[in-house]
């Protein structure tokens, strides 16, 4: 590619890490792309070598820019592009959260009681 720079909201759309290129603007507008420790806005420019981190609850995914490219590629050319260098204990959040104990009440059936409380309880704790 001959551009030596691509908006970043641009770029992480094209290489799938949002569905929208609105929704990647839109995660730069509220503060979760951060370039340097500062959060950008969609119309930063991102060069090739250039570290990114990409804020999405619970983990801060860390990237660094391989390739520039304007348009959307298959899944499985984006290792071309973009190369994840997130830390492992960040990756350990995901498996903690997999593996929490998860309760669902039924929709109508009203505040817990005492004893499904103290249930609930224990089963977080």
């Amino acid at each position: 590619m001959e551009n030596s720079s691509v908006r970043i909201d641009k770029f992480l759309w094209a290489v799938r890490l949002f569905k929208t290129r609105s929704q990647a603007a839109d995660a730069c507008k509220k503060g979760r792309v951060l370039i340097n420790e500062r959060a950008v806005k969609p119309s930063r420019e991102i060069k090739v070598a250039d570290v990114f981190v990409l804020r999405k609850s619970p983990v801060n995914y860390k990237y660094r820019v391989k390739e520039l490219l304007t348009n959307r590629v298959g899944a499985k050319l984006v290792e071309n592009y973009l190369e994840n260098i997130t830390p492992k204990e960040e990756l350990f959040k995901l498996e903690v959260e997999k593996n929490m104990p998860y309760f669902k009440r039924d929709r109508g059936t009203g505040r817990p009681t005492k004893k499904d409380r103290r249930d609930i309880d224990r089963l977080y704790s």
